[in-house]
């Protein structure tokens, strides 16, 4: 075999390492060209599972390429953002985070994976906060509430999704907003909690719009506030925190995605590029405004801002109500 003159080595190992890359250059800027997995946390059926549906539905249409849900619950969230931390990072695998996601660190002592093995790509859609009482309840606006709360220290309660879940945050952050001292009465799942407040088994439930709204409008519970900066179009006659008198109630359930880290930037922002347009598609928009949301789209960066942000924030509330983690 004949010898390589020296002269020629750095040309050869420059043509190699350049073949080296382009596979993965191509990649990145033919993405995506096979199917893309969107992992969901959680059960099916939840506020959750339908962000990702209809944002997959809508890049699916944009891409020509198949953008499909698959669903990973139980832990909390923690087995399926687990399985993406943990997932190749080649654009194959995203999550849909929310809310809990910002709060599970506060929760349990030692996650699956680290916080940097998961990173911001953009949000999807974020909806205030709703505080619903029975349609039969004796309390017709909010200040009525506070003023039997404060006459009945730990005589009225609100009801949660069970301890740690965002319906009990939610509630103990009205509690610290509003000084007011609630019982919480934990039941096995958002659902059963919902059905609590129906019932007039508990006095008071804070959730998200999306799940609010149904059983506003089907004549179950009467909101008296949602969180949100304005009056949202689906709840017109529900005030708004500041104008309910508790400026600093201000809290938002969102959904966003984030993918396992050394995922390709180009990917990243392709991906972000994407869902801010199908999210700016009239039907989408329209779809979301009936849910009590508001489209997102925010660049990485201002994700991953955001994201710090709530971790602090949550993290405060979860410190004060006293919940230990697990």
């Amino acid at each position: 075999m004949p010898s390589i003159p020296r002269r020629a080595l750095p040309v050869l190992f420059f043509c190699a390492a350049t073949a080296a890359c382009l596979p993965a250059l191509a990649a990145d800027t033919a993405w995506p060209a096979r199917p893309v997995r969107l992992v969901v946390p959680y059960a099916p059926g939840g506020t959750t599972d339908y962000a990702a549906r209809q944002i997959a539905q809508k890049l699916t249409e944009q891409t020509g390429i198949s953008f499909y849900v698959e669903n990973k619950a139980g832990a909390s969230g923690t087995i399926g953002s687990s399985l993406v931390a943990k997932s190749t990072p080649d654009g194959g695998t995203f999550l849909i985070n929310d809310t809990t996601y910002a709060m599970l660190p506060h929760l349990i002592r030692k996650l699956p994976w680290e916080p940097a093995d998961l990173v911001p790509v953009t949000t999807i859609v974020d909806a205030p906060l709703v505080l619903v009482v029975g349609a039969n309840s004796p309390y017709k606006s909010l200040d009525a509430l506070i003023g039997a709360a404060r006459k009945n220290p730990d005589k009225l309660t609100f009801g949660s999704g069970g301890v740690g879940s965002s319906t009990h945050l939610g509630g103990e952050l009205l509690k610290q907003n509003g000084k007011l001292a609630l019982t919480h009465v934990p039941y096995k799942g958002a659902g059963e909690a919902m059905l609590g407040v129906v019932s007039g088994q508990v006095d008071v439930l804070v959730t998200a719009a999306p799940t609010a709204i149904p059983q506003v409008k089907g004549g179950k519970v009467r909101a008296l506030l949602v969180t949100s900066p304005k009056r949202l179009a689906a709840l017109p006659d529900a005030p708004t925190s500041a104008e309910a008198g508790l400026k600093e109630f201000t809290a938002t359930n969102w959904f966003g995605i984030a993918a396992p880290k050394g995922t390709p930037q180009p990917v990243i922002d392709k991906l972000q590029a994407e869902v801010k347009k199908a999210l700016a598609s009239p039907d989408l928009v329209q779809r979301f405004a009936e849910q009590g949301a508001s489209p997102g789209g925010l660049p990485s960066a201002d994700f991953g801002k955001f994201v710090h942000s709530q971790t602090q924030t949550w993290g405060r509330v979860i410190k004060a109500a006293g919940v230990q983690p697990e």
